[in-house]
């Protein structure tokens, strides 16, 4: 499917819902314009703004790059479409996200990956190790949750939530990369600095693991303080990676 094969909903929705659909497909181009994607696979949700439990996500079948405010499929908590459209979704990727919308009132935007060095860290016994400084930054906010097949068991929604409890990031063992924010900023900044960590790391252990090394305790204890003002980086860093998407993939706000 190209730009443009789905006509623009912006006079149809409200300001609201037609902003998070802008910064939704924004979302979406990012992680594609930095090699984070999975073909038609992997997802990022967003709340519509509103009394209503309705969310946003990808139609199954689009690739990132083409993602257009436009072309984003309203649901309800359990995944039925709620808006006209020939699209469909991908349940398996509802599936988790149903789950982090309907527990956590601030998870406004979910963004889950599966890149090659997000799965590697994931995969790997002792998690995300506190071998470089963006770790250090990020570890007191990953939630581990344990591999338990495709998405489809809905089921698995309570352990999941249980797992990721009051955490914004999550590595889902062998599976992949999750942050959620309040703002879609917040959870871009989220998703980058975890994703940075996780190659950071997988390029430290080509060494082997005797030849890496661990921060200073005191250091990890300096750096955790450190990394609370993280949200307001997000702030200064999301006009910026809007800019670079108008200079690069320009089109995803129709």
């Amino acid at each position: 499917m190209a730009d443009g094969a789905v006509a623009s909903l912006k006079s149809r929705v409200s300001e609201e819902e037609w902003r998070t659909r802008v910064d939704l497909a924004a979302l979406y181009r990012l992680v594609a314009l930095h090699g984070w994607d999975d073909m038609i696979f992997t997802h990022i949700s967003a709340r519509v703004p509103g009394p209503e439990h309705h969310f946003l996500i990808n139609p199954y079948g689009w690739y990132f790059e083409e993602m257009t405010a436009s072309a984003l499929v309203k649901v309800d908590l359990d995944g039925n479409i709620v808006q006209e459209t020939s699209s469909f979704i991908n349940p398996a990727g509802f599936t988790i996200h149903s789950a982090v919308h309907a527990a956590r009132e601030d998870a406004k935007f979910v963004i889950h990956l599966h890149t090659v060095n997000g799965v590697g860290v994931a995969a790997q016994k002792q998690g995300l190790l506190p071998i470089s400084q963006n770790a250090c930054l990020l570890q007191h906010q990953v939630a581990y949750h344990g591999y338990e097949g495709l998405a489809l068991n809905h089921d698995e929604r309570e352990r999941l939530v249980a797992d990721m409890g009051d955490k914004s990031l999550m590595l889902l063992r062998n599976h992949g990369t999750l942050a959620v924010g309040e703002t879609a900023a917040q959870a871009w900044v989220g998703i980058f600095f975890l994703e940075r960590a996780c190659a950071q790391q997988v390029a430290a252990l080509s060494a082997g693991p005797d030849n890496v090394l661990i921060a200073p305790d005191a250091a990890q204890a300096e750096t955790k303080e450190q990394g609370r003002g993280i949200g307001f980086i997000s702030s200064l860093a999301w006009p910026g990676a809007l800019r670079m998407l108008d200079r690069r993939n320009p089109g995803y706000d129709v």
